[in-house]
């Protein structure tokens, strides 16, 4: 006697007439095997790879065509027994240094790296940015108070070491978050765009804005003694 195979679907219901729950009994000779949606499938080549190809030719292109119309910003050779003034750090790290020029070498060099860094890590796994939710999704009064505490305390930390380029972008983020907050849902494109970002985006708009304009005050306005001096002055004064 040959054995009918039959093909289940698993599912869920709450009606035991229309959708009875069926009782699978494994043995050792017997597997269950649920049939589900594979869905639409993407594969990597030639759509991924033939686009990231086609990227990287064109960034080629504009390097190689930068190259022939500008020379590179190249000093002379560097004297050991001349130190220019101001000292300037690569672009990459004129961020760094110029907020060794508000707090000591240990908060700015040590400090406040590593608690970005770890911020940047961490704050993705909290629970209120877990599912990828809006910032003001739930707890709207309770989360409004926890922004505004830790917008209070950067600010006044900031203020009393007299960082005005890091106030400065935190105050703007500050502002965008507040204007976030007040937008009812389905507005226009940019508010309703802002109102649905997670807590994860808002930390790391934050953080791209203050390294931006920490490093494009160190590389355009400061001079010599690392102090205040505008681009166009040419006494650089």
């Amino acid at each position: 006697m040959s054995e009918k195979k039959n093909n289940y679907e698993a599912g869920f219901g709450s009606d035991a007439a229309k959708s009875p729950q069926r009782i699978v009994f494994i043995t050792k000779k017997t597997s269950a095997k649920v049939k589900g949606d594979v869905g639409a499938r993407l594969m990597s080549y030639p759509h991924v790879i033939l686009r990231e190809t086609i990227a990287f030719q064109i960034l080629l292109i504009v390097l190689v065509i930068c190259s022939l119309l500008w020379d590179a910003p190249l000093e002379q050779l560097a004297n050991p027994l001349l130190t220019p003034n101001p000292a300037k750090a690569p672009w990459y790290f004129l961020g760094l240094q110029e907020l060794l020029h508000y707090f000591p070498p240990f908060v700015a060099g040590i400090l406040i790296p590593t608690l970005v860094v770890v911020g940047l890590i961490v704050i993705p796994y909290f629970d209120v940015n877990v599912q990828g939710e809006p910032l003001w999704a739930r707890n709207r009064p309770r989360r409004l108070g926890i922004v505004l505490a830790i917008l209070a305390v950067v600010a006044v930390i900031v203020s009393i070491f007299e960082a005005w380029t890091v106030l400065v972008p935190t105050l703007i983020i500050g502002a965008l978050l507040m204007f976030s907050y007040s937008q009812a849902p389905g507005g226009k494109s940019v508010a309703e765009y802002l109102r649905t970002r997670p807590v994860s985006w808002w930390v790391m708009t934050w953080f791209i804005s203050v390294a931006i304009v920490l490093t494009l005050v160190g590389t355009f306005f400061r001079g010599p003694g690392w102090s205040w001096v505008w681009p166009w002055s040419s006494n650089g004064a």
